[in-house]
């Protein structure tokens, strides 16, 4: 469906030539937020998109400052023709690994779309394979900078894993997880030498977090 492209950014381009190449109206968009820090769950998220849809600031949330993403995750929210947003917490990473969470989270968005979804689309990731069945999928190194759809799911993914860290804050302030949102800062390491991991929050599988790094009655 070609929607005067000149006018429009590469990915919303982009994504149009995937509807013409495979021959449908809808693309879905899957990408995820927060695979490396120490603390909190991997968020994913599922995004499917009118194409008749389009805002010019829509790109890879790694490129949008925290406001414009709050104001692009309600504009989004509200003209989806469906979404799913997942989380997957610290106790599944450390027990199927950070790798298989993540597929494990866009697998369950891909499953809630394509249950109630009636419409055929194509499924594009940010590099990650899923079981789409009969639904054709294209897994894209740097999804997340080259499709609209996937953009679109990275800064839903984004901004809900930032609110969450904001909430974990709030009962945990001396982590400083409202500015770190999670990453192994020099802040964030010095209060788990002092305070030990949060249970069920932090990643215990990953370095330096594993189990024997830290006293047991240190953990919360």
């Amino acid at each position: 469906m070609k929607n005067d492209t000149q006018t429009k950014s590469d990915l919303y381009n982009f994504d149009n030539e995937i509807r013409d190449k495979y021959k449908v109206e809808y693309v879905a968009g899957f990408d995820e937020a927060g695979r490396g820090p120490l603390c909190g769950p991997v968020f994913c998220a599922g995004v499917l998109l009118d194409a008749n849809f389009y805002n010019e600031k829509i790109n890879d949330s790694k490129k949008l400052n925290e406001h414009t993403r709050d104001i692009l995750k309600e504009l989004i929210e509200n003209n989806a023709l469906i979404y799913k947003v997942v989380s997957i917490d610290a106790d599944t990473i450390d027990k199927i690994n950070i790798l298989e969470a993540s597929r494990l989270g866009m697998q369950i968005a891909f499953d809630y779309i394509f249950k109630n979804f009636q419409n055929k689309f194509v499924a594009i990731t940010d590099y990650m394979k899923i079981n789409t069945e009969n639904i054709p999928i294209l897994s894209l190194a740097k999804g997340d900078a080259t499709s609209f759809a996937v953009a679109a799911s990275s800064i839903l993914a984004k901004t809900y894993r930032d609110n969450y860290m904001y909430e974990l804050d709030k009962r945990y302030p001396q982590y400083d997880l409202k500015n770190n949102k999670g990453y192994g800062t020099k802040k964030h390491l010095e209060a788990l030498e002092k305070f030990g991991p949060i249970l069920h929050e932090h990643r215990t599988s990953f370095h330096p977090l594993k189990k024997d790094e830290f006293e047991q009655e240190k953990i919360f």
